[in-house]
């Protein structure tokens, strides 16, 4: 079973918008099963347009790390290839002194191929962008 997780530098980065489109071009060749990382509920609803697959949500804040796998494991069977969307900063969750919450927490354990969003809405302050 192939898994990439999207991932982003912060919240408002683009991850739902690339995150998306991903699973829409996958969904033409094979069968993909979202998710999103959190409490979300508007994101998956992109997603399940996107692939004709549910989304299911994975959040280590309301769900034991049992609840979150064994959620994974029953959706992605028979899928060719899973797509998790994170939350906010890889590394932001719900307090400042664990991961609780986070992409990183959710996806510890697993063999992600990972990919980072990192937004330029303001370059100068934030990140280095080339032309």
């Amino acid at each position: 079973m192939k898994r990439i997780v999207i991932a982003g530098t912060s919240s408002m980065v683009g991850k739902t918008t690339i995150s998306t489109g991903i699973m829409k071009a996958l969904s033409k060749k094979h069968n993909v099963q979202p998710y999103k990382i959190g409490p979300d509920y508007i994101d998956p609803t992109y997603h399940t347009e996107a692939t004709k697959n549910k989304s299911r949500n994975l959040d280590s804040f309301f769900m034991d790390e049992m609840q979150v796998r064994s959620i994974f494991k029953r959706h992605s069977k028979n899928k060719d290839i899973s797509v998790i969307e994170g939350v906010r900063g890889l590394y932001e969750g719900i307090s400042p002194y664990n991961d609780v919450g986070s992409t990183a927490s959710v996806a510890k354990g697993y063999k992600f191929t990972s990919y980072f969003i990192n937004g330029c809405k303001k370059p100068y302050k934030k990140c280095s962008c080339n032309n």
